[in-house]
């Protein structure tokens, strides 16, 4: 049987499909990881055996675990899904409605519980090839899939609903396949919250994405009732209007229509008078009855009429008051429906203004540390604010327009005068609209925190509710302006004056906002800022000028309504920014940034914060950072090493989460034996990291935080040959390899051998790979994966000419080299010697190390430079000129020669 066959084999097998008004259910038949793999196309099932996991991936590590357990249990995640109360069903419909096409999830449970997510870092742009293969295998899944459905009969739908989950998923991710690694993980991992909670009752699992979807959920069903208590208001004041008129018309028709009765009334009576005389006159007379008869009848008739026209004026009062009660009641009615929805707007109000649009910059803040944020966040409250504004400005033209009504037609009663909240109630939906307004004035894009005197920079600001209240109309003018801490306070302090206040000149600090229509937003992009001039306060104590905050204020007036009857004046404050004037001092300046970012207190006065955290707060501040800027984050081993370096003490008993480290043991005191702080050296690891180390870095080639002692301990107990890189714990932004040794003096005993670090100089000259490659010393990273193996990917291809170039000379190129510890001095009269080829003028990877201690004692080594900058300054030009000649250079090509090529052969002619 063929591959293909197979495969279609074991799907049909899988899959069996019951149509049930358009809905298909697959028979659950569960399968080891082996037998799926034995039966599945390579290219549909994906294996990254040697893809690094993500051990900061909080939330998804568990998943792998989760499908073994599953398969012990014989139901899948999705089996168990399925069998959830339909109030956590709702849940995973919201959650799939927003993220996945649920479908999918549905006919692939198989296939999407099998592959190895939580190994795929999706904040790795190197693990996107990775990403992009199981992308690929799923839409070849889902086609083939849609290939076997019949195209007669309910199928039909079916078939067409995978072509559309195809160019749906397509669209969406194949731009960006990391973020559909990310989108799958979630939806799993939220998957699996719910079922643990429906299996543990009494466990409370608090997962922030499965609330936060609840409250979004909830906001918007909010929001889409106030929208329609609106609507119903609105109806009602038109049918209250109507009533009005209509008791406004009656009430005045009315005297006329008294009146005319009135006359009817008398003419009735009149006639009644003459038909009693004339009666009276034909009873005496007695002659004729017909006749009396007649005039009896007649008098009948009018007194009949003289009650039905009675009866209509007394109608006319009796309608007239019903017709005002009834205006009453409608008053009355609809002021307790504006009482009740002013009490649930305000509620929402608070719920968008006070807690998700505070958590939205409380997230804008840590992202400054390289925490992530959503996207579309903001977009999102902008939706949910400019329909909150929308509402509120309907409810207070209606209140308005009641109010209008009223005054329009008084009914002084003691009932109506008793329930007036009309005047308090029209000022608070005017305040609640003034705190939408000025709340959702909001810095988009916060200026940069360490903010360097003279240089270009940029922020954006946003006003959320900008396009309902037709702002754009006539749009604002926005003006900046950079303000101390002091400044801040007062004007938090509601001190107008303190608005005028700065401390400092900034270039192209006004502009007027834009409405974009595409996007619908109301903002003002600043591009060009640039501050020329700060005033710094008086020092507090040994306050550095790095420790200094300001901050950029935003402001703007702008008018609302006919005439401009309701005027605002908005305000918001960046982020606090450090002013920095050379760049050696943005270390300690991010160091009070990061600082701020982190620990911040709600509601805090500007810009205070705790002189002391706990270290387990300190460990997550590090660790978003370092991820942030290199890729990957900093594993519990790694903490325990910083908290170490920190504290002192044993890294591996010390319970490091119950000490606190307060702002000068992060940034103010030196380490112990060093002349540096230990955010320097951080950072300093940081950078070097970043700039030189990433790949290593993500690719765990890496080890990077321990201690020298400990990578002692653990080469000691590996073949001769095994290393591992470090970072420096001596020297700022070094990395360091240690390796295991044989000792010459004690043959069958080992010794464990450090490199002199190499920074940002030796890395730019011989990136680290090409060093290890270039040492044969070196054999297999700890703890026994071959050098090439791990390495061989970053080596770089030296290439030299055949002949030579078109100036007629031969190029050489830089190999790293170092003498066997303990072997012989360095001879470089010996061709055999190995030999250190220099890299620069404090290269340490020009050197060779030598034991000092005796065998069974901690191993040490002593660098000795082979040159050195005094040495240079020292030569002569005979020196010089011999060194020239002893490279065998032309004398005409003296200007041409590297000096970096003949100061090796110079000193060891010295």
């Amino acid at each position: 049987m063929s591959r293909n066959s197979k495969r279609s084999k074991l799907q049909s097998e899988a899959y069996t499909f019951e149509m049930e008004e358009c809905k298909i259910t697959p028979k659950i038949e569960r399968q080891t990881s082996a037998e799926y793999a034995s039966n599945m196309d390579t290219a549909h099932y994906v294996t990254l055996d040697n893809v690094p996991s993500n051990q900061n991936n909080v939330g998804h590590g568990v998943l792998a675990q989760t499908c073994k357990k599953q398969i012990c249990s014989g139901m899948s995640l999705w089996a168990k899904t399925q069998l959830l109360p339909p109030e956590y069903l709702k849940q995973i419909e919201t959650i799939y409605a927003t993220k996945f096409p649920i479908e999918v999830r549905h006919y692939f449970a198989e296939w999407i519980e099998e592959q190895p997510w939580s190994q795929v870092d999706e904040t790795n742009s190197q693990h996107e090839q990775y990403a992009v293969t199981l992308l690929v295998s799923l839409l070849q899944l889902i086609q083939q899939k849609s290939d076997e459905l019949p195209t007669t009969g309910d199928y039909f739908l079916l078939k067409l609903r995978f072509q559309n989950v195809i160019d749906q998923l397509r669209e969406t991710y194949e731009p960006s396949p990391l973020a559909f690694v990310k989108t799958v993980k979630s939806c799993l991992t939220l998957e699996e919250s719910l079922v643990n909670q429906a299996e543990n009752p009494s466990l409370v699992i608090e997962d922030p994405t499965v609330q936060q979807l609840a409250t979004n959920k909830q906001i918007s069903k909010d929001i889409d009732t106030l929208q329609t208590w609106t609507s119903v208001t609105d109806t009602d004041i038109k049918q209250l209007q109507d009533k009005q008129e209509a008791l406004i018309i009656h009430w005045k028709n009315s005297p006329n229509i008294t009146a005319q009765l009135g006359n009817a009334l008398n003419q009735l009576q009149q006639k009644l008078e003459f038909a009693k005389t004339q009666i009276q006159q034909w009873q005496q007379g007695g002659d004729n009855q017909h006749e009396l008869e007649k005039l009896r009848n007649e008098k009948e008739e009018l007194m009949n009429k003289e009650k039905e026209i009675s009866a209509q004026q007394k109608n006319v009062q009796t309608e007239l008051s019903a017709k005002a009660q009834e205006v009453m009641e409608l008053r009355s009615t609809l002021l307790n429906k504006y009482k009740k929805s002013f009490l649930f707007l305000e509620d929402v109000q608070k719920k968008v203004i006070d807690v998700e649009l505070i958590a939205w910059k409380r997230k804008q803040q840590l992202s400054g540390n390289g925490a992530p944020i959503e996207e579309k966040l903001l977009d999102r409250l902008q939706s949910w604010s400019e329909s909150l504004a929308e509402i509120i400005w309907k409810s207070r033209q209606q209140i308005l327009q009641f109010e209008v009504l009223r005054t329009r037609l008084p009914l002084n009663t003691s009932t109506e005068n008793q329930s007036d909240i009309l005047p308090d109630l029209n000022q608070k939906i005017t305040a609640l609209l003034s705190s939408l307004v000025t709340s959702t004035f909001v810095v988009e894009h916060q200026p940069p925190q360490v903010l360097k005197k003279e240089s270009r920079f940029t922020a954006k600001i946003r006003l959320l509710v900008g396009g309902k209240l037709n702002i754009h109309m006539n749009p604002p003018t926005v003006k900046a302006s950079i303000i101390s801490e002091e400044q801040a306070r007062g004007l938090l302090k509601s001190d107008v004056t303190a608005k005028d206040a700065d401390s400092g000149d900034i270039l192209n600090k006004e502009g007027t906002m834009e409405y974009h229509d595409g996007k619908g937003e109301l903002s003002i992009q600043f591009r060009n800022m640039q501050l020329k001039k700060i005033k710094r306060a008086d020092k507090k104590g040994t306050e550095a000028v790095t420790e200094e905050k300001f901050c950029i204020l935003f402001q703007s007036d702008f008018q609302l309504g006919i005439n401009g009857e309701l005027m605002f004046q908005v305000w918001t404050l960046s982020l606090p920014v450090v002013v920095t004037v050379h760049g050696n001092q943005e270390c300690n300046a991010l160091a009070t940034v990061l600082w701020d970012n982190q620990f911040a207190e709600p509601g805090r006065t500007p810009f205070q914060v705790p002189s002391q955290v706990s270290w387990t707060l300190m460990s997550q501040l590090l660790n978003t950072k370092f991820q942030a800027v290199t890729g990957k984050g900093l594993c519990p081993e790694n903490l325990n090493y910083l908290a170490s370096k920190v504290f002192g003490g044993n890294n591996k008993t010390d319970e490091y989460s119950k000490h606190n480290i307060n702002w000068s043991l992060f940034n103010k005191d030196t380490l112990p034996g060093r002349s540096f702080t230990f955010w320097e050296w951080f950072y300093a690891v940081m950078r070097l990291t970043k700039d030189h180390l990433k790949s290593l870095w993500c690719d765990k080639t890496i080890i990077g935080f321990v201690s020298k002692q400990q990578a002692q301990e653990w080469l000691q107990m590996r073949p001769v040959g095994t290393f591992l890189c470090r970072f420096s714990d001596s020297e700022l932004g070094g990395v360091t390899i240690a390796w295991s040794a044989e000792d010459p003096k004690s043959p069958g005993e080992r010794q464990v051998w450090n490199l002199a670090p190499y920074g940002t100089k030796e890395i730019n000259i011989r990136t680290l790979a090409d060093r290890i490659k270039d040492l044969p010393q070196l054999t297999h990273l700890f703890p026994d994966i071959p050098k090439d193996q791990a390495f061989s990917k970053y080596y770089t291809t030296d290439t030299l000419p055949d002949i030579k170039d078109p100036e007629g000379y031969i190029k050489t190129h830089l190999i790293n080299t170092l003498t066997t510890p303990g072997a012989a001095p360095m001879n470089y009269d010996n061709p055999s010697t190995p030999q250190a080829i220099y890299n620069g003028p404090d290269s340490p990877a020009s050197i060779y190390s030598q034991p000092i201690s005796t065998p069974g004692s901690n191993v040490t080594s002593t660098n000795n430079n082979l040159m050195d900058l005094g040495a240079i300054a020292e030569a002569s030009e005979d020196d010089m000129l011999d060194a020239f000649i002893s490279l065998d250079y032309n004398a005409d090509n003296l200007n041409d020669m590297s000096l970096m090529e003949i100061l090796p052969s110079m000193m060891a002619n010295n």
